[in-house]
């Protein structure tokens, strides 16, 4: 359990390392200015594969889904789901110890809130559930990517501001299925993962969730997509592992897993504004860029996380809303 525990927590760590490579490699990967109504850039996952800093963060990002298959094997999927939604709170860290970013007393206290609610989310969580997942429940996943790419491609051309709202929630179910997915996988050996259809549901939940969570984050605003995907990938996972797959809390202790899971998502929400870039003080805007306002304040710059890789026998990075802090 306390090996989960740890894995869970350097998912976390990792993931919001690499969010901070990928901040560079998006901006330069972006080529609209405003994304409003315009739909999907099937070219951006192409032009940021071009640069050295998001092929650097997709190694960052496979250990931390390795990290978080380590987490499911004994941690129920609330627990894990919880715990890697907290690389929002590395990430405010990272930017106040590095860039200087100021954090408001609130800011803070959601640091503070995810810390205590994944460490009670730890003490009263029991094992993974054991109920195993079928062939039908596998397929569903597969089939729920399937219209969760529908619903994307929908909703990018809607204008704003529904559109980010709707795209950040289509990505943050997308990164919730990719979760389960991944919890019931049959094992890891090349051959196991060819047969498995969970693998699969793996690979195109993350391509999915990368492409929507992208397409939000070109013309809308960051808090409103980051928040829909934390709640998205969170709360309907948190369900679907209790009712299907048979997870549970300790005995007895089922209200501090509720209040910890609450507070640690609600928390991490309340630092969504760090799904984006920040611009150091005294930087200069790149020729055609906009400012987004004073020194160290956040500038609107996508920062999703990395799709997952074309073969089902690799392991995915996965989960978490990506965060980006780096000066230009």
């Amino acid at each position: 359990m306390v090996t989960s525990l740890v894995a869970g927590v350097v998912a976390a760590v990792l993931y919001g390392i690499a969010a901070v490579m990928q901040a560079v490699a998006v901006r330069e990967a972006s080529d609209r200015q405003r994304a409003d109504g315009a739909g999907v850039d099937p070219g951006l996952l192409v032009r940021m594969l071009a640069q050295w800093r998001f092929v650097a963060s997709l190694v960052l990002d496979t250990l931390g889904f390795i990290a978080q298959l380590v987490a499911l094997r004994r941690l129920p999927l609330f627990a894990v789901q919880a715990m890697v939604a907290a690389n929002l709170a590395v990430i405010a860290v990272l930017a106040s110890l590095i860039i200087g970013v100021a954090l408001s007393w609130r800011e803070w206290a959601a640091v503070t809130g995810v810390v205590a609610g994944v460490g009670l989310l730890g003490s009263s969580a029991g094992a993974e559930g054991a109920t195993a997942a079928g062939a039908m429940f596998k397929l569903a996943l597969i089939v729920a990517v399937a219209g969760l790419g529908l619903c994307g491609v929908a909703a990018a051309r809607i204008r704003e501001p529904a559109r980010t709202l709707l795209l950040g929630t289509v990505a943050g179910l997308g990164y919730g299925v990719l979760g389960i997915a991944a919890r019931v996988l049959n094992g890891f050996d090349p051959l196991t993962l060819v047969r498995d259809p969970a693998a699969y549901a793996v690979v195109a939940a993350g391509i999915v969730s990368f492409v929507f969570y992208a397409t939000a984050l070109e013309g809308g605003s960051v808090t409103v997509a980051t928040a829909a995907v934390v709640l998205a990938e969170t709360l309907p996972p948190a369900v679907i592992g209790v009712i299907f797959l048979g997870d549970t809390t300790r005995p007895g202790l089922e209200p501090a897993a509720f209040a910890g899971f609450a507070l640690a998502v609600a928390s991490a929400v309340m630092l969504a504004r760090f799904g984006e870039a920040d611009r150091a003080s005294g930087s200069a805007a790149k020729p055609g860029a906009e400012h987004a306002g004073p020194p160290a304040q956040l500038a609107d710059a996508p920062a999703p996380r990395p799709a997952a890789p074309a073969t089902p026998g690799a392991p995915a990075p996965c989960d978490g809303p990506s965060t980006v802090l780096v000066p230009d």
